[in-house]
């Protein structure tokens, strides 16, 4: 069984994490822009992030036989810093154009500030501009009420909500994102947000229609590998193999699909690779034989 793990920050992950999601079968992912842990304080700093997971991230990815898209997007806990903010605004078109690039986001809010929503709404205009989906960040506070109103807002601008993936959904939040017709997904973390377990029993609940299962993997205590991980069990819950490759392949192929620049068939051969390429005169290796996608044993599921 193929996976994609439809949000993950590679930025923030090694190399031994790329060989065990190839080896897990894991094939493509999507990385979204996200903060760094530490607020940025210039806007270069932005324009060297979001060069690097349109081009460097992506090059790394392939190296291992993954397919590698981002999502471009200023973060909600960036967002209130407002004179850097309208910088970064300036910059967003020039990357959100990029052929890699499936969904401005993860956009939204954190603390469901004034300013928070001016740039919420920016983006969301930005987005039905250049016609890609949106990544909705829910907030870790008061998270029902701002999963509203964030839906609130997207109706408020016409967003259809088949564009849109909202994302760290809850047994609290699921059946009003559900209903209102958004791709609803789930973060699956060790401890914290969305447990495998408390997955199974959604899915069971609610069936594989518009639901989504992901990693956000990042350089806090997260699991890249909890795609896979979460699909054995529900297999060994006795959900049905069509069920489990639903939430965990195909409804995020569909939702992000639709940005035009993501499609099964640039991974369905394999990512073709060479370890002795590369990039920007840097490689991913030190000292080891480099490998290809002709003799590497990573790439075996």
């Amino acid at each position: 069984m193929n996976f994609i793990d439809p949000h993950i920050h590679m930025t923030s992950r090694t190399t031994d994490d790329y060989e065990a999601m190839s080896k897990a079968g894991i094939v493509a992912i999507i990385e979204p822009a996200f903060w760094l842990g530490q607020p940025r304080t210039e806007v270069g700093s932005f324009k060297d992030y979001f060069s690097s997971i349109v081009g460097w991230e992506s090059f790394r990815a392939s190296q291992f036989g993954i397919k590698h898209y981002c999502t471009i997007g200023l973060n909600s806990k960036e967002a209130n810093n407002v004179g850097l903010s309208e910088e970064v605004m300036e910059l967003l078109p020039l990357f959100a154009l990029k052929d890699n690039v499936v969904a401005i986001g993860e956009i939204g809010y954190d603390d469901q500030t004034a300013a928070e929503d001016k740039f919420f709404r920016a983006q969301i205009v930005l987005a039905k501009e250049l016609n890609l989906p949106i990544l909705v960040h829910t907030p870790h506070r008061d998270k029902k009420s701002g999963t509203l109103r964030s839906m609130d807002v997207l109706e408020e601008h016409g967003i259809n909500p088949g564009m849109v993936i909202i994302d760290h959904n809850n047994e609290e939040t699921v059946e009003s994102v559900l209903n209102r017709g958004y791709w609803t997904a789930f973060t699956i973390y060790p401890k914290t947000k969305m447990g495998s377990e408390r997955m199974v029993d959604i899915v069971k609940k609610y069936g594989p229609n518009r639901i989504i299962v992901d990693s956000s993997a990042d350089w806090g205590v997260s699991d890249p590998l909890s795609v896979p991980k979460t699909a054995k069990l529900m297999l060994e819950k006795g959900i049905s193999p069509e069920v489990v490759e639903k939430v965990c392949y195909y409804n995020a192929l569909e939702a992000y699909e639709q940005s035009g620049n993501m499609k099964e068939s640039d991974w369905l051969d394999g990512v073709k690779f060479d370890q002795s390429v590369l990039y920007g005169g840097n490689s991913v290796l030190r000292g080891q034989s480099p490998k290809t996608s002709d003799n590497a044993d990573i790439i075996e599921n």
